[in-house]
């Protein structure tokens, strides 16, 4: 049983959430099974997650939560430097489930408990119980030996990303959903982000990927990528609804600032062609009431932004399309340092997520503190 979160919220503590390019202890995962989300009982998803942990596991420890009934499946899938921990979660987003880690000026490390309804509650949700996955955060605290803070409001760790000196990025079309469970204005969602990140300035994107379910996470759309520099998801074809979306997402970000007065860099970084569920992979999902049905024709939300930062290295999602090569080629001049490594995603894709959505970095620091 977890001990009870701390009294206060992050800022009032000193604590602040680190950009993901900084040291990491190491990296959290939750491991896939349910049958309504995944196809063929979530066998082909284990085994992607699987080469996800065992790539990012080559640069910083990886572990990965799984329920005690599945834990020899995942022995069996993943190289033995992972390490399993037995959670219980109601499916695999640790981004969205998992805890935010905050830090302090003495690199003290803190966790972030979000509340979580599902990506949207009783009526708009993915699917109809997730009092587990509410409770995974807490849990990974406990095993990383991490206080934490429990959240006041609704969101998801991918709905966020900053840059560690004070910005964050956000998209109206997430944090301001009434399906998140309060009608927020958007000072007071910037106060809880303040409150709870320690971020001092907020730039808005109105809208997400097209399609995403999430309700338009930010990480999937733009991320930080070095203090002043952001990338941006990119279509080129007027007739795509993205195409749209991605523009002016562009002109906020080329005429914003951050919170140290800096003008953004913006890059672009192109979306595969689209892609759609196809039929077999339709047919091996069971459906559910409750659950989200995934049918073929479904569009995915496919996009190279979703990846993880790792010590000295960058997971980098491939859908098999003809961007995939332009991607890395990108990804590899944004980050001259790192070693560009590719990964197939298609499987994660299909229950609605990719690299970064599977994934939670805890930052280098003093735990306990």
């Amino acid at each position: 049983m977890p001990p009870p979160p701390l009294p206060r919220a992050p800022a009032a503590d000193g604590y602040w959430m680190p950009a993901e390019w900084e040291p990491h202890a190491g990296c959290w995962m939750l491991f896939p099974y349910r049958p309504d989300n995944w196809r063929e009982s979530a066998g082909p998803a284990q085994a992607a997650f699987a080469r996800v942990a065992a790539q990012i596991s080559r640069f910083e420890p990886v572990t990965v939560g799984v329920s005690a009934a599945l834990a020899n499946r995942a022995r069996s899938l993943l190289p033995s430097s992972v390490q399993l921990v037995d959670i219980e979660s109601d499916d695999a987003w640790m981004r969205d489930v998992g805890p935010t880690f905050v830090i302090n000026a003495s690199r003290d490390v803190r966790g972030v408990d979000w509340r979580f309804n599902a990506w949207g509650g009783t009526a708009k949700g993915l699917y109809a119980q997730w009092d587990r996955d509410d409770r995974v955060a807490a849990e990974v605290c406990m095993r990383a030996d991490v206080p934490y803070y429990r959240a006041e409001f609704v969101m998801e760790g991918g709905a966020i990303h900053v840059d560690g000196q004070g910005t964050a990025l956000a998209t109206r079309q997430c944090l301001l959903n009434p399906n998140r469970g309060s009608r927020l204005t958007e000072s007071l969602v910037e106060r809880r982000l303040r409150d709870y990140t320690g971020v001092r300035r907020v730039i808005w994107l109105d809208e997400g990927i097209q399609f995403d379910e999430t309700d338009g996470h930010i990480d999937n759309l733009a991320c930080f990528v070095a203090p002043g520099h952001v990338v941006l998801a990119w279509c080129d074809n007027p007739r795509d609804p993205q195409y749209r979306i991605s523009r002016s997402a562009f002109e906020v970000l080329a005429d914003a600032t951050d919170a140290n007065g800096r003008r953004l860099m913006v890059s672009r970084l192109p979306l595969p062609e689209p892609l759609s569920m196809t039929a077999q992979e339709a047919a091996g999902i069971v459906e559910v009431e409750g659950t989200k049905p995934r049918r073929a024709g479904d569009r995915l939300a496919a996009s190279y932004v979703n990846f993880y930062i790792a010590n000295h290295a960058v997971i980098v999602p491939q859908f098999g399309d003809v961007n995939d090569g332009a991607a890395v080629r990108i990804l590899a001049g944004l980050f001259p340092n790192r070693q560009i490594v590719p990964v197939a995603g298609r499987e994660i894709l299909l229950g609605g997520g990719c690299v970064h959505c599977i994934t939670q970095q805890q930052p280098a620091g003093r735990v306990a503190a």
